[in-house]
């Protein structure tokens, strides 16, 4: 089966400092990667260079495109990822404001991602637009209010809504529970598990909270300084942790 994504060698530094370094792992359709590890581990810089955000110094980020096969999304033009970010990829901000126009309201947020597709009757992008919020478990009747009415977790589902509404193969996710009260975030873990199953969709999850890798990802990989220091099932790595990094990890939290 080809990778629906194949990370080679991807390094990024500022200066002398290193953000991450010869990362390379491979995604398959339906697949959830989980990223963990500290602050300051790479792991955002990670997420942002294969999510076209950041350039990588070195490495390839090759995606399988439904048009012309595999391709090193690194040396794209920057319209062809443009348009990839608005159809076959999504990227769920950790901080919803990042990822929603405040200014417009929730139905106009995930009716724009179908416009910017080419949709054009009102009608068929409203009608979407409820569909969405519906499943995201916004009522239908705040379709004309704005995001700044919005509690935080309303917000983020949102975000989400907006961000699935065009059918993406593959999601980048940078800390989507982060900030969000617990009993909020247990929801909008439900929320997420639930879309993931029923659109087969595959996302790579960027957090240092190992209970939503724990929910939500098939395979894992650690973090520390950079480097990958540890990958595999994401059971076996919770479970069984090899590298000492990973063992104080798992640990900390059982400790709390």
């Amino acid at each position: 089966m080809t990778p629906l994504l194949s990370v080679q060698g991807v390094t990024k530094r500022y200066g002398a400092n290193i953000g991450c370094a010869d990362v390379s792992f491979d995604l398959y359709p339906g697949e959830v990667m989980g990223i963990v590890g500290e602050s300051g581990s790479g792991k955002s810089t990670l997420l942002n260079c294969m999510a076209g955000h950041l350039r990588p110094d070195a490495g390839s980020v090759v995606f399988d495109t439904h048009g012309h096969g595999p391709r090193d999304t690194v040396i794209m033009s920057e319209p062809e990822r443009r348009m990839l970010s608005r159809t076959d990829w999504a990227f769920v901000h950790q901080h919803a404001r990042d990822g929603l126009r405040m200014g417009v309201s929730a139905g106009g947020n995930v009716g724009e991602r179908l416009m910017a597709v080419g949709a054009r009757h009102y009608g068929d992008i409203r009608d979407k637009a409820v569909d969405w919020l519906e499943r995201v478990e916004i009522d239908a009747g705040r379709v004309d209010d704005r995001p700044t009415t919005f509690s935080g977790g309303m917000q983020q589902r949102l975000q989400i809504a907006r961000n699935l509404v065009t059918g993406p193969r593959l999601v980048f996710m940078d800390e989507p529970t982060g900030g969000l009260d617990v009993s909020v975030q247990a929801r909008l873990l439900d929320l997420l598990r639930g879309l993931v199953r029923d659109m087969g969709l595959s996302a790579i999850i960027v957090t240092h909270d190992l209970a939503v890798v724990r929910l939500l990802a098939d395979r894992l990989m650690v973090m520390k300084d950079g480097h990958v220091v540890e990958n595999g099932l994401t059971d076996q790595v919770l479970d069984d942790p090899q590298h000492a990094y990973t063992q104080l990890l798992v640990s900390s939290v059982l400790q709390v």
